[in-house]
């Protein structure tokens, strides 16, 4: 293990380098295994992790190139296997001495290349395209940049590069700090792409911006999911075990940045030179060369070292599992049913003074998909929320209020012009050989809220159609079915569905309250615009955001006993009529009972809780009977 570099962060590449020259003496030394087992342990290390700059955090030009940095995202597309020279040859051109040189973890190799050295290694990587987690809210990126102590103030030793902006949201008190005098970053030598450009012209391209790299970048579409999305894309350069990964996972990734301007000088010499390409050269088009090349100061790369998968986005938790932290575990369990009775409060309160709908959105915020079976996903709990006013704005002061309380969200409304224009589906594009995006490419654990308050009269076209029927599949089945021209890709999903209306939604739902306003028309408007004076303090909404996520995250199970209990109530509610609860109504009171007794921070059902479960949807089915008799056959 390294004992000179210290310093693993700034100079990861330093570490690598060592070992691989150490196992030259040994060759079965498994000095790859060993590199990466070192960066693991390193991050071991008590808030050694928040020591590494994030590019969620940090823009672009305030890091610093093959330095360690961490990313927090979503695999959003998966390129072709590349290949690349993991050990190879260089010639000492002063010395004419041969020098063995790793190409692991770098887009680009030292010039001076021996192409016909017996020791060359050709090695492969995967490719991820990867996109900050879509629909993050504003309070966790301000808790994940108040968490790092990472240092990201430029040294003396390098200049940030500002060929272009790293991305939208910038910091302008950033950009006002002093620059460091220019100097060039220390290196053995200058560098080129092995496979694409000659050696003579290695040093202009590691130093200089190429003249063309705005032009060609500025109509680079970064493939958000969701629209309005800011942050950094990167490529993160896969080297062991990518099978492990899928679509649509969220990590963490920690690797070596990589922003070479010879990237970006490669592809702008090919888009100047023709759109035509030598098919002996490469089997890509332009268009597909554009779009898996980017300029690296827009679209970095990211050369894994480790990378961890999300259980959660949420900072105010631990990151990694609850059961390997006990204490903090037992501490929240003590006092989740303090805080549920605040929560519930409040949601009465935002919900109209009614109660039994503040019950329902506590156990909807917290249900989660935790199995499937066969073709059914365990564990969704889709709401439906009806009746709600369309004065004031109020879906949407509903939904700003449970964005303050959930990690990632995302507010549709489900107007004519959004249904019959916006692409929800993601679709393979063969030309460029990518998938683009669409708003239901989604994080597990994502909250939708969707707005059918907005729906007017009017006609959907074939887009609207195929939009309308997605959701129906993603409420039903928790999939999306992603279109790939000739056919369609089935991805699962885990997605909280809250869908607001008026009256009964055109989209299915597991569960449908009708709020019972205990506000007078006349004093809606004001009751209204009066909510944000009840809102909870920053500690107490904090309580909020870890009280919802610990109650997903816990396991929950119902004893035998338990069981033979349900199953004796089942057949009494039966006897004296038996048309009064079906087998999928005690399917529905379980699924309640399951989730009740999450939110009071019980793994297991008591009795009590299933007799509340057993009271509240008997309230609910009621209120919905009376609702339906009052108003007709309403749909």
């Amino acid at each position: 293990m390294p004992s000179t570099h210290t310093d693993w962060i700034n100079s990861p590449l330093a570490v690598v380098e060592e070992m691989f020259a150490a196992s030259q003496n040994s060759p079965n030394s498994g000095w790859e295994a060993k590199a990466v087992e070192f960066f693991k342990e390193q991050l071991k290390e008590k808030d050694a992790h928040i020591s590494v700059p994030s590019l969620n955090d940090v823009p672009l030009h305030y890091l610093k190139p093959n330095s360690l940095v961490r990313f927090r995202c979503l695999i959003q597309d998966m390129f072709d296997p590349e290949f690349y020279m993991g050990v190879y040859e260089t010639v000492d051109a002063s010395t004419k001495a041969n020098v063995l040189r790793c190409g692991k973890y770098k887009d680009v190799t030292e010039c001076g290349v021996d192409f016909n050295s017996s020791n060359t290694v050709t090695a492969e990587r995967q490719t991820f395209y990867c996109v900050p987690v879509p629909g993050e809210n504003p309070w966790l990126k301000e808790s994940y940049a108040s968490s790092s102590q990472a240092r990201v103030v430029p040294s003396t030793s390098y200049v940030p590069s500002r060929q272009k902006r790293s991305y939208e949201d910038d910091d302008d008190d950033m950009d006002t700090q002093p620059q460091p005098q220019k100097q060039r970053e220390p290196q053995s030598g200058p560098h080129s792409l092995i496979e694409q450009q000659g050696n003579s012209d290695c040093k202009r391209q590691e130093t200089e911006a190429p003249s063309t790299q705005t032009a060609s970048s500025s109509h680079i579409d970064l493939n958000f999911p969701l629209p309005g999305e800011k942050g950094p894309s990167c490529l993160v350069k896969v080297y062991e075990d990518w099978e492990s990964f899928k679509l649509n996972d969220t990590l963490e990734v920690y690797g070596i940045l990589s922003v070479s301007p010879a990237l970006s000088a490669l592809a702008d010499e090919k888009d100047a030179s023709s759109s035509v390409l030598d098919p002996t050269e490469s089997m890509e088009t332009a268009e597909e060369q554009r779009v898996h090349s980017p300029p690296a100061s827009l679209v970095p790369r990211l050369h894994m070292l480790y990378a961890k998968p999300l259980q959660h986005n949420n900072p105010l938790l631990p990151s990694f599992s609850l059961t390997d932290n006990s204490a903090f575990l037992s501490s929240t369990l003590s006092e989740m049913a303090t805080i549920r009775a605040e929560l519930l409060t409040y949601f009465t309160h935002v919900l109209l003074g009614d109660s039994l709908a503040a019950e329902y959105l506590i156990l909807h915020l917290i249900s989660s998909v935790y199995t499937r079976r066969d073709i059914l996903p365990l564990g969704k709990f889709t709401l439906n929320l009806s009746g709600c006013p369309t004065v004031a704005s109020y879906t949407e002061r509903l939904y700003q209020i449970i964005q303050q309380l959930v990690p990632s969200s995302y507010y549709l409304g489900m107007s004519l012009q959004n249904m019959n224009q916006m692409r929800l589906v993601p679709k393979k594009d063969y030309v460029a050989n990518r998938l683009v995006s669409g708003a239901l490419q989604l994080a597990r654990n994502t909250s939708l809220f969707l707005d059918e308050t907005k729906l007017e009269q009017g006609q959907l076209d074939p887009t609207g159609v195929r939009n309308v029927t997605a959701l129906g599949n993603l409420i039903s089945w928790q999939k999306v079915d992603y279109d790939f021209n000739y056919h369609q890709m089935e991805f699962p999903c885990n997605i909280n569905v809250l869908v607001v209306s008026e009256g009964r939604s055109l989209l299915p739902s597991d569960s449908q309250v009708h709020v019972q306003s205990h506000v007078a028309p006349p004093h809606m408007e004001e009751y209204l615009s009066s909510i944000h004076m009840h809102s909870p303090t920053s500690s107490q909404l904090n309580k909020l955001r870890i009280y919802l996520c610990v109650a997903r995250l816990l396991d929950y199970s119902i004893s035998d006993e338990m069981t033979k209990s349900v199953e004796d109530d089942f057949v009494d509610m039966r006897k004296d009529d038996p048309q009064s609860i079906s087998a999928e109504d005690l399917h529905k009171m379980l699924i309640v009972a399951r989730l009740l007794s999450l939110s009071l921070g019980q793994t297991s059902l008591s009795r009590d809780t299933w007799l509340k479960a057993k009271h509240i949807e008997a309230q609910r089915r009621s209120r919905m009977e009376q609702h339906k008799c009052v108003n007709g056959n309403e749909p």
